[in-house]
């Protein structure tokens, strides 16, 4: 890839492409495709995003050993791509044959063909969303104009992985508002409620049992009614009484 020109028009086109599809799942992957195609040198490549209570999880690899090379991070520790994901610096390995600050998951990468690797963080104005990890099979492969590259590439990558995270958000919102919503009929039939009785009834039955109110929904809806309450059909011939005390 040379020359400013040529540079921004494979990059316009390259924008187009990762903000073509909204799915999270999709966009992961088309960045990690697009990574080798795009990147000189690079092999192989893979996101590492941070999830919940300091963790770190791989959503998307080009190949097996890019997953496997994630977990050994894990196990032993150490490695350019976790400390990247936790707001360290870009990070570049240029010979995984006599680096010395990651050692044992050097000499893991190595055995795999690994000569050089380059992590990225993927980050917005306000957070690290994690690390986008790159590899090579030659030493010494990330040089200047190839960082540069890779770069401009995290940038555009960072930005259709933010979009895809709030489209998908949004998508989420949406079908929980539905779920709740055909709940809150299903206790107004059941029940004999209002629309904003059945509310807070799935309201404080959340909060009382600890599960989700997205989650509650869905039960409500399969059940026909709240959990443990077996419909009228199902009780007929008992002696027990309808409707659960939350709803008195």
């Amino acid at each position: 890839m040379s020359g400013p020109r040529t540079l921004a028009a494979q990059f316009a086109e390259l924008s187009g492409d990762l903000l073509s599809d909204p799915d999270e799942t999709v966009t992961f992957e088309r960045v990690v495709q697009r990574a080798v195609e795009t990147i000189p040198a690079c092999t192989m490549a893979g996101i590492m995003l941070r999830v919940r209570r300091g963790r770190v999880q791989t959503v998307a690899a080009t190949h097996d050993d890019v997953e496997r090379l994630d977990q050994l991070q894990h196990e032993h520790g150490e490695g350019p791509c976790l400390d990247v994901a936790f707001d360290r610096e870009n990070c570049i390995v240029q010979q995984t044959a006599t680096d010395t600050r990651y050692p044992r998951w050097a000499a893991d990468a190595l055995d795999r063909g690994v000569r050089a690797a380059m992590a990225i963080r993927l980050h917005t104005e306000t957070e690290t969303l994690g690390a986008l990890n790159l590899y090579a099979d030659r030493a010494g492969a990330f040089d200047q104009e190839t960082v540069d590259v890779a770069l401009i590439y995290a940038a555009h990558a960072t930005e259709a992985m933010r979009k895809a995270r709030l489209v998908s958000g949004l998508q989420a919102a949406l079908e929980s508002r539905h779920l709740i919503g055909m709940a809150q009929g299903v206790l107004a039939v059941r029940y004999g409620l209002t629309y904003e009785r059945a509310f807070d009834v799935l309201h404080r039955f959340s909060n009382d049992h600890n599960v989700k109110l997205r989650d509650l929904a869905r039960q409500v809806i399969e059940d026909r009614g709240l959990p443990g309450d077996r419909p009228d059909d199902e009780r007929a011939g008992t002696d027990q009484p309808g409707g659960p005390s939350i709803v008195s």
